[in-house]
């Protein structure tokens, strides 16, 4: 990269320099966004491939969020230290080594376990595309700069589903895997040649290696815990892997509390609204993660779509997002987070209720415009209202000098809520482990488990008008520039930024 593309302090969005960098971001979190937004409509198709079961299938979700949630803070605090480029793009390389294990994968335990690693590199890449963004520009540029990635990554989101319907009717679902190996042969040489190398001078101190390990391993048993209840009961192994989980997760808090420099610092918590916005997170994400996981199967099984209807059939909320989430945070900004935060959650429950019209006919023209297209729209709308709101909370709840921190444990929470959901929907909805293969079985547990949904939605709503108030002007405007981004419907609303906590 020119000296003179990036200046004394920065380089400038209209640059040659500036426009690689956006590239190179948006290519790399597209791989990770990607990812997640179109294996749900490939689950049918590797069930039936491969010959598995639900838990299987579950796993296969949940394999790549695990590793993401539990990680996704330490490969932000990786970037700082050794380098943000560097750190991306490992992160990058992995993932895509990953990928070409899950397109070959023979069967569903190598493909769990290559998704598992695809959640290792995408937690090292994730936070470092923004990260990159934030360190690289001249200050004036920055908040354009993530207007763009943001708008870009959200047309990614948004064809996501379609492109990956395509490719399971199409070639086949290993190459919803497999499309990320040209993305990645892209953006790795020019992130080498054009990305300036960045870090933070001032990180020191150990990682919290221990920490990350303790979160990821507590997520991992009561994940294990859950799924496999449906099939196995409560059988020693079930039990076992249970109260593993909780003590584990108590050995977790208490390391956090005890070490001079935690991946999870307890004090970040000292903040009663941001306590309150997580919360109102976790309740929003699970109901989404378990939504989209089973909305997909539904779609498919019950109502008779393809893998491409499918996903062009969800595609109005993403689109509606896109087009939308800007004005929110600008609404948001305006007359506060409370209603916002109340208001939409409650309008995607009514979505999520309306999902339950969905059935045998409606795979028509008719039966998408009466029954498929109100519940998506109305749920786009509900999200429209709250995401950029939530994001925007987040970070004007905490000191600025803290922003990064905030935004990643939001992050991070808004990935294990949907992990948990994924695991424990079908566990509670009474799913057999051969429901996907049922239309009417898979209709009968599908009718409770959207209320179920619905019912985490209301909860948040209820937790936001309780205990959400306005942050004082000036903390949420110095927060703005950063609340509107990332439209994405399946992930969270905001990346870590570059002072991740370790």
């Amino acid at each position: 990269m020119a000296e003179s593309s990036a200046g004394p302090t920065g380089i400038r969005v209209a640059s040659p320099a500036g426009r690689w960098v956006v590239l190179t971001t948006v290519l790399g979190s597209s791989m990770a966004m990607l990812d997640s937004t179109v294996i749900n409509v490939a689950l049918p198709r590797i069930g039936e491939d491969l010959g598995t079961g639900l838990a299987a299938l579950q796993w296969t979700v949940n394999a790549y969020m695990l590793t993401l949630a539990g990680l996704i803070l330490l490969g932000g605090a990786l970037g700082d230290r050794y380098g943000r480029r560097r750190v991306f793009v490992v992160g990058v390389v992995w993932f895509a080594v990953a990928s070409l294990l899950c397109g070959i994968a023979p069967n569903a335990d190598v493909l769990i376990a290559a998704r598992a690693l695809q959640g290792v590199g995408g937690a090292l890449l994730t936070p470092g595309s923004l990260a990159l963004i934030q360190a690289s520009f001249h200050p004036d540029d920055r908040a354009r700069a993530v207007g763009l990635w943001s708008g870009l990554g959200g047309v990614g989101a948004a064809v996501g589903p379609f492109v990956g319907g395509w490719l399971v009717d199409g070639p086949g679902w290993r190459w919803v895997f497999l499309l990320n190996l040209p993305l990645a042969a892209i953006c790795v040489p020019v992130a080498l040649r054009h990305v300036p190398e960045s870090r933070n001078p001032n990180r020191h101190g150990r990682f919290d290696v221990l920490g990350a390990v303790l979160g990821a391993l507590a997520l991992a048993l009561v994940t294990y815990a859950l799924i496999e209840a449906p099939g196995h009961g409560a059988s020693p192994a079930v039990i076992g892997a249970a109260v593993g989980g909780v003590l584990l997760g108590a050995a977790f808090v208490q390391v956090e509390r005890r070490r001079p420099d935690p991946m999870l610092p307890p004090s970040v918590f000292a903040s009663r609204q941001f306590t309150a916005v997580n919360l109102v997170t976790l309740c929003v994400y699970a109901a989404l993660g378990g939504f989209f996981f089973l909305s997909a199967i539904q779609l498919q099984v019950v109502a008779g779509y393809s893998a491409l209807g499918a996903g062009t059939a969800l595609l109005p909320t993403t689109v509606l997002m896109l087009l939308f989430s800007a004005r929110s945070g600008e609404l948001g900004r305006r007359i506060g987070p409370r209603i916002p935060l109340t208001v939409g959650p409650l309008t995607a429950a009514a979505g999520m209720l309306l999902m339950l019209r969905v059935g045998p006919g409606s795979d028509t023209v008719t039966g998408y415009l009466t029954d498929v297209l109100p519940a998506v729209a109305v749920l786009g709308v509900g999200l429209v209202t709250l995401v950029a709101p939530l994001t925007a909370t987040v970070l004007a709840s905490v000191d600025t000098t803290r922003a990064g921190l905030a935004s990643g444990i939001n992050n991070a929470a808004a990935r294990a809520a949907g992990l948990i959901a994924v695991a424990a929907l079908p566990l509670l909805a009474g799913m057999g482990p051969e429901a996907y293969r049922d239309a009417g079985e898979f209709a009968a547990t599908f009718r409770r488990a959207m209320p179920m949904c619905a019912g985490l939605l209301v909860l948040g709503a209820l937790i936001a008008w309780a205990t959400v108030r306005t942050p004082p002007a000036a903390v949420q405007e110095t927060a703005q520039p950063e609340c509107t981004v990332n439209c994405g419907v399946t992930s969270p609303p905001l990346e870590p930024a570059p002072e991740t906590g370790r």
